[in-house]
């Protein structure tokens, strides 16, 4: 049971090696290297949402859906760069929610005091 076991771990990583998507393609480097990106912009919650711009995070979440789109109609698909691709549109979703969030608190905040 174990050489079996051991066999077809073998065979599963040799698939995935040898995958037109795979580690020796720029086709699984690019998109793990894109994980970067997605990282910085969680980090960014740290962030006051003051300093989130609009037209960043609007371009991440449209950049984002948009290779997710392609990554999922192309041959072979690559599910790396669909997954960092959502990944990206959906920090970057959170981030304008923030921002939009704060900005409309803040107004009606101001709105209340006067």
């Amino acid at each position: 049971m174990r050489e079996r076991d051991r066999a077809m771990a073998a065979s599963k990583f040799q698939a995935f090696w040898n995958h037109p998507a795979g580690p020796k393609t720029i086709h699984f480097w690019a998109p793990a290297f894109k994980w970067g990106i997605t990282i910085a912009n969680l980090n960014d919650f740290s962030k006051p949402p003051e300093q989130i711009s609009y037209p960043q995070q609007s371009a991440l979440t449209i950049s984002g859906l948009i290779w997710a789109r392609y990554s999922s109609v192309i041959t072979p698909k690559n599910w790396n760069l669909f997954s960092v691709s959502i990944g990206m549109a959906s920090v970057s979703m959170c981030q304008l929610a923030r921002k939009l969030e704060h900005e409309f608190s803040s107004k009606y905040r101001g709105a209340a005091t006067e």
